[in-house]
């Protein structure tokens, strides 16, 4: 039996002209294929680095910066060799990232670095107090070329050596789920400029454009059978390939000060108000997601698929959307098209998309997919079942039930006390709320 071939291009990567920072499988299932889609792709290539270690960098590097896309529909899977990555590199190569930010060529940064991955502090600022972001203040000013981790510390530094070579204009585009990314991000870049480098300020006030971007297109963990499967029907071994679902969303504000491809040609939203789409996505969709991550295990269940089709969850699932729905900012009728094609998504179970996947790192999730709907119902004088199920649902998570816990911020938290004072301490003093989390926690560990 001949070995299976290797990826190769067959023909020249795009000039670099994006550096992203994340490179995991959303973004490669979503900023990378609108890329590929343009009409324009051939003039727009991208230098990923990963947040963390070399791994995948050094995987796709075997294989060209080539890997397949696998769009799981219920019906079968559709493969394609996404092309548009020009460039891999570890979360180590700072040379490299200073390098690609101070060249006039780029035009951009986006980022998936997770909820987690912004170093925030309890009032949405930067957490000057978190070990690894003072090393980082300490380390630039020092010196403005030493090496950073944290996410906000590498965008500064680059913008840093962008500066001092005179590369113009940029646009930074985070493509992570936290309501008005971009001036998120923005506040962040600002309040560490400031502790740091407080000269770069003005630069970066006439020179960097803050993009907010809202992001959706479902993308589970690739498992080994992905790539045997791959091989079988393809007849090459990827060891990087990406499983993710049909349907797919990019809808982006803001100015591009240095140009950009023509995502919407590949179906890009550039709206002038963001907002109706963040909270549908963040609070309908990942809402419903994290629901689903904290009580559906306590019901045996291990994927999105499985959890909807138990009529107990399906229960939850609408009483959570009766909820969050109204405060979306949509017609109702748009809500209620949204919240079936939902439905219509989760059901797909040969997307296999693990509830322990979604479960990490909740209390970071939590606040921006469940306390604001909580927060609007108990201003209108309501406790709502549903926010309620969601909480209570973490809560028995960190207690042990259900999926794993994987969550750096919680160690200490073995109540619904602490829990709430972990999301927002201004939720503690409120009795019923406590004490309706608490009776649901005992009735989810019943099931």
């Amino acid at each position: 039996m001949s070995e299976p071939r290797p990826l190769m291009r067959d023909r020249p990567a795009p000039p670099v002209r994006i550096v992203h920072l994340g490179l995991g499988n959303f973004f490669r299932a979503h900023q990378a294929w609108y890329t590929a889609h343009a009409t324009d792709a051939d003039d727009w290539g991208i230098a990923a680095f990963t947040g963390r270690g070399p791994a995948t960098a050094d995987i796709l590097n075997a294989q060209e910066g080539l890997y397949t896309l696998v769009t799981r529909a219920p019906g079968g899977d559709e493969f394609e060799t996404v092309s548009t990555l020009s460039a891999r590199h570890g979360a180590d190569d700072h040379g490299r990232w200073v390098r690609y930010l101070a060249s006039p060529e780029v035009a951009m940064v986006t980022m998936t670095v997770t909820e987690s991955g912004y170093t925030r502090g309890g009032d949405g600022g930067l957490d000057r107090e978190m070990p690894s972001v003072a090393k980082d203040i300490a380390a630039l000013r020092a010196d403005p070329r030493a090496v950073v981790g944290t996410a906000v510390a590498r965008v500064v530094a680059g913008l840093a050596a962008r500066a001092a070579a005179g590369g113009g204009p940029i646009a930074l585009v985070p493509c992570d789920n936290l309501p008005d990314n971009g001036a998120v991000l923005a506040r962040l870049v600002r309040e560490f400029t400031d502790t740091a480098l407080p000269a770069l300020g003005g630069w970066i006030d006439a020179n960097v454009s803050f993009v907010t971007s809202a992001v959706d297109r479902i993308t589970p963990a690739t498992t080994p059978d992905d790539v045997v499967a791959i091989e079988s029907a393809l007849g090459y071994r990827d060891a990087a390939p990406v499983v993710t679902e049909p349907f797919r969303e990019w809808v982006l504000c803001g100015d591009f000060p240095a140009g950009r491809p023509r995502w919407e040609a590949a179906g890009a939203v550039f709206t002038t108000d963001i907002a109706p789409y963040e909270q549908r996505k963040l609070w309908l969709l990942n809402g419903a997601h994290s629901l689903l991550a904290y009580t559906a295990p306590l019901r045996g269940h291990r994927t999105v698929g499985e959890a909807v089709e138990d009529p107990v969850c399906q229960v939850w699932l609408e009483q959570w959307w009766r909820e969050a729905g109204p405060y979306v900012g949509l017609p109702d009728a748009e809500v209620r098209s949204y919240q079936r094609a939902l439905l219509d998504r989760f059901s797909n179970r040969r997307m296999r998309h693990q509830l322990a996947q979604i479960a990490m790192d909740g209390s970071q999730k939590l606040p921006v997919r469940v306390l604001p709907v909580l927060r609007h119902e108990r201003a209108a004088g309501r406790v709502p079942a549903g926010a309620v199920r969601a909480i209570a649902g973490w809560v028995c998570h960190l207690l042990g039930n259900g999926v794993p816990v994987t969550d750096p911020r919680v160690p200490g938290v073995r109540d619904v006390g602490s829990a709430l004072a972990l999301l927002d301490p201004a939720l503690v003093p409120d009795r019923d709320l406590r004490v309706a989390i608490e009776e649901e926690v005992r009735r989810l560990q019943g099931h």
